[in-house]
Formats: C-alpha cells, sequence, structure tokens
C-alpha cells in the first residue's frame, strides 16, 4: 500500500519567506527517487545526498518509486537547506518514523554523505521566517543552535545528524546505526574579520570642526561627506562614528543579524546592538555594494551597514555607476532587486560616509603642498561624485591635517577634550529629544523627517530663521532637496544644544555645512 509523509521548509526571498510542503509518496514500481517542484541545480542533487545519508544510519531507500514533491510548485527553490525536511518526509513514508509526525515542524539543513546535518546560509531569516508563519517548532542543523536561539518565540531543536532526526521523531535506536562522535567537521562557511576594534574619539586631535560634524551626523542620522588631503583623519572619524551611535534595539538588532546569516556570515550566540560598519574597497562592484546575484539574491555591503555606517573611502576611486545605484536606496531606505524570475526586498538604511581627495595628487588646496592636477583634472576627479548623490547627503565639510601643535600634544601623550563615551550620551540625548517632539508621528530621526512634516506648525524654526535658507534658494546655491535637509540639520543642531526650535544660529550652521560659501548667502 502506497504511503505520503510531508514535512515543511522555508524558501527565502530577500529577509523574508515562504513556507514549502515536502510531500514524499512511496509506491509499488522500478526504484526510482524523483524530485519536483522547481528545484535548482544544487536541490536536484539532493537525491543522491539523502540516500547515502540515509545508508550511512541503516535507512535504506526500498526498492520502489519514491517521488517527493515540493509546494507550490510554481515558486523556484533554491540551495540545499531542503535536505533535512526531504530526508524527514522520506523517513514518514518509509514508515522508520510515524507518517505524520513531520507535518507539524519546519526543517531547515543540509545533509552530508555521511548522515552529519550540516548548517546552511539564512538559518536565522529562515526560523523567524518561520515563527511568522505559525510553526511552534523549527529543526536546525546543531551548529546553528545559538543563532536560531536569538529568535523569540519558537522552539528550537539542534540536530546533528540524520539519527538524531529519526530518533526525535520516534525511531527504534536499535534498528539504526548510530554515528561515531565528533563526527562532524566545521563549518564551511565564510566568517567575517573579528569585528573592529573600538577607538576612542578622544584620540581626534584639532579637528574640533569635524568632529562638531560628526555628532550632528550621529545626532540626526545624516549622511556625511568629508573631503581633504591624505592624512588628514578622515579615515579615524568615519571609524569612530559607529561608537557614538545608540544601541540597536532587539528587532534591529535581530535584523542585522539575519542579514549577516544570509551573507553566511559569522552570527554569535549573544545578541550585538552595536551598530554595524561596513567599508567596501573601491574595487567592488554594483552588486556587492546594492546586492544581487545570478542565483540566489543576496545582500550587498548598503544592506549589511543597515542601521549602521557605510564608509566609502576613497570615493571617487569608485565607479561612477555604482555610487549612483546608491541613490535611490538612500532616498527610500530599502532596495529591491528584480531578476526575471523572482525579486528580493532588503532595509537600507544606513548612514553613508563618503570621504575623499580634493584631486588625484590629494594636495589641492593645501597651504603647505603643491598640487600636481590641473584645475579640469581637479574638476574630472571630483566630478565622479554626482550632483544628484552629493544633493542627498547633508553634512559636507573639508577636512585639514592637523597642525603642528596637535602633532606635538599627541606626541606628549594629550587626548582629545571629548570622548566616546560623553559623545555617545549627547547623542541619546539629542534623539531622545527629537522622539518626544516626533510624538505619534512614525520617525525614529530628523533625517527621516520628510517635506510635508516640515511644513507641520510644530517642525517650523523660529521666526525669521529661515531666511537665509530663502535667499539661497533663490540664487540657486541649495535644491528644494537641499532645502528640506538643511532643515533637518538644523533641528538636529537645535536638539543637541537642548532648544526648543532652530535659531538663525543653527539654520546658518546647518547650511554651512550644505555650501561652502555660505557667508556669500548673508
Amino acid at each position: 500500500m502506497s504511503v505520503t509523509s510531508k514535512s515543511w521548509s522555508i524558501a527565502l526571498e530577500g529577509l523574508g519567506g515562504h513556507s514549502v510542503e515536502v510531500e514524499t509518496h512511496v509506491t509499488s514500481g522500478l526504484p526510482r527517487f524523483a524530485l519536483i517542484g522547481l528545484p535548482d541545480a544544487s536541490l536536484g542533487e539532493a537525491g543522491d545526498r539523502i540516500r547515502a545519508a540515509l545508508d550511512s544510519v541503516g535507512c535504506r531507500l526500498p526498492p520502489e518509486r519514491v517521488t517527493t514533491n515540493m509546494l507550490p510548485a510554481s515558486l523556484r527553490k533554491h540551495g540545499s537547506g531542503f535536505d533535512m525536511a526531504i530526508a524527514a518526509s522520506i523517513l514518514g513514508a518509509t514508515r522508520m518514523i510515524d507518517p505524520a509526525a513531520p507535518g507539524r515542524n519546519m526543517h531547515i539543513g543540509e545533509l552530508s554523505l555521511t548522515g552529519e546535518v550540516r548548517s546552511v546560509r539564512g538559518v536565522l531569516p529562515a526560523v523567524l521566517a518561520a515563527r511568522n508563519a505559525g510553526f511552534e517548532t523549527a529543526l536546525v542543523p546543531a551548529e546553528s543552535e545559538a543563532e536560531a536561539r536569538l529568535v523569540e518565540g519558537i522552539r528550537i531543536v539542534p540536530v546533528a545528524s540524520v539519527y538524531e532526526l529519526a530518533v526525535h521523531y520516534g525511531a527504534d535506536p536499535l534498528s539504526l546505526i548510530e554515528p561515531p562522535p565528533n563526527v562532524r567537521s566545521p563549518l564551511a562557511t565564510a566568517v567575517s574579520r573579528r569585528d573592529r576594534a573600538t577607538s576612542d574619539l578622544q584620540d581626534v586631535l584639532g579637528q574640533e570642526e569635524a568632529v562638531r560634524a560628526l555628532l550632528v551626523t550621529a545626532a540626526g542620522g545624516h549622511h556625511l561627506f568629508m573631503q581633504g588631503p591624505p592624512g588628514s583623519g578622515k579615515t579615524m572619524l568615519a571609524e569612530r562614528l559607529p561608537g557614538i551611535l545608540p544601541d540597536l534595539d532587539s528587532s534591529r538588532a535581530i535584523e542585522v543579524a539575519a542579514l549577516r546569516s544570509l551573507r553566511g556570515l559569522n552570527v554569535p550566540g549573544e545578541l550585538s546592538l552595536r551598530p554595524p560598519f561596513q567599508a567596501p574597497h573601491h574595487t567592488a562592484s554594483a552588486v556587492a555594494l546594492i546586492g544581487g546575484g545570478s542565483g540566489v539574491i543576496q545582500p550587498g555591503a548598503l544592506s549589511l551597514a543597515s542601521h549602521g555606517v557605510l564608509f566609502l573611502d576613497e570615493a571617487p576611486e569608485f565607479p561612477r555607476h555604482v555610487l549612483d545605484s546608491l541613490r535611490q536606496p538612500l532616498e527610500s531606505g530599502e532596495i529591491t532587486i528584480h531578476r526575471a524570475r523572482s525579486s528580493a526586498s532588503f532595509p537600507a538604511r544606513a548612514q553613508l560616509v563618503l570621504a575623499a581627495n580634493p584631486c588625484p595628487c590629494g594636495n589641492a588646496g593645501a597651504a603647505d603642498l603643491a598640487c600636481e592636477c590641473t584645475p579640469s583634472t581637479q574638476r574630472r576627479y571630483l566630478a565622479r561624485l554626482s550632483g544628484p548623490l552629493l544633493d542627498r547627503v547633508d553634512v559636507q565639510l573639508r577636512v585639514e591635517k592637523a597642525g603642528i601643535a596637535a602633532l606635538r600634544l599627541q606626541a606628549d601623550g594629550a587626548v582629545g577634550s571629548l570622548t566616546t563615551a560623553v559623545a555617545a550620551a549627547q547623542v541619546r540625548e539629542a534623539r531622545e529629544r527629537a522622539r518626544r517632539r516626533f510624538g505619534r508621528m512614525s520617525f525614529d530621526r530628523n533625517a527621516d523627517l520628510t517635506s510635508a512634516a516640515l511644513r507641520a506648525p510644530e517642525l517650523r524654526p523660529e521666526p525669521g530663521a529661515a531666511d537665509l535658507l530663502d535667499r539661497a534658494l533663490v540664487r540657486g546655491q541649495i535644491s528644494m532637496r537641499g532645502y528640506s535637509r538643511i532643515q533637518r540639520v538644523a533641528w538636529t543642531i537645535a536638539d543637541l544644544e537642548g532648544k526648543d526650535r532652530p535659531t538663525s544660529a543653527h539654520v546658518a550652521e546647518a547650511l554651512y555645512y550644505r555650501v561652502r560659501d555660505a557667508q556669500k548667502v548673508a
């Protein structure tokens, strides 16, 4: 008599996923294993992996026709993460276990030929999708247990081998071959480098204006562009920005961890609340920066930096089309990548920090160094940063090399007056002040304010404070987008100083960060 058993798995699509019903039917006929339901190449090889894995623990496939169907059949399935679900349904269909038992749980994991259950990319988002779909239990690879347990509200069962899978569902241990201990090898996936060592803001000497701009950037969630000669401290400042940003809440921390899991990066067992920091090299492609891929769509550096900092050093060295691919995601906070047969959406709420030399040789504008570049060469170099991209960057400043006095202080062991701890406290207070002002409005930071919201009576600056902006707009020094963005920065400066509304001084400082000859506007 034919037997059918089913189990469940998850097909990931971006950070979300679809429940996939895996049903196996065993009937009389010529011995054959058939896998149907739009599997890709790696999943199509599951038959040979699962046959060997079952053999290794004494669960041989019957000499009959075994058909495994994956529903919905119209959804393309990628990867080897469905192996455990397929194996569970086969165990049920061959009556090694209760055929109904696997149908209540979600399974994710790859099988080796020796019966081990190996981890795959995306365990954390798969468990999240399973919980959201209503599953109460998820069976995951034992080596991914800590990652899976970051998700609350769902029971996690770690499984190290097909033997443990069968015993979990009630198979007689005496009828199986238990694998030897320590048979599993280390997970062969990419592991991220050690987190960047935390550096203190007080290491920065002689750059008071730049430190002030960094505070404004952190307090309001604004984007930052620093231009200056080599050795002026642009990278040092950018690396200290994550240290003064507020901790993430648990939902955003889970999202950051899920994005890392999708990329196969190390996800620690303890949830990290610190904002991420990504600094791709200028040879990075558009796919590496914003995500994509020819098979499974993967998140890029922009999404991995979501709720943190994306630092592009030597920004003019990036291909212009790569930089311009950031424009729409920076505006919407989300990137949707379309392919012929699928699409995936990822968060893109990173703070962009651009750093650039003023010219190819780096000496343009320096008082003590001669620039070897012609004016046209300088213009072409900086023109690689398009106007529409820079129009989305709220805080722009020139960073000069520290003077001899600062260097002597550094040699004597002196430190800056503002520490990371003090700066972080100021940023937290400014953001809390902004949240109280927003009330029921759906904004977290001043950088998120829309132009319509800025027209509300409670979000207008002091009378006359915007006159400077009006003159800059009339003279064509700023665009309408720039007008709104300067208002947002002015609100951030007011929050840092504990003021109820931006004053003319706050607006003037915000305009200075955007228009370098702002004094000509007055």
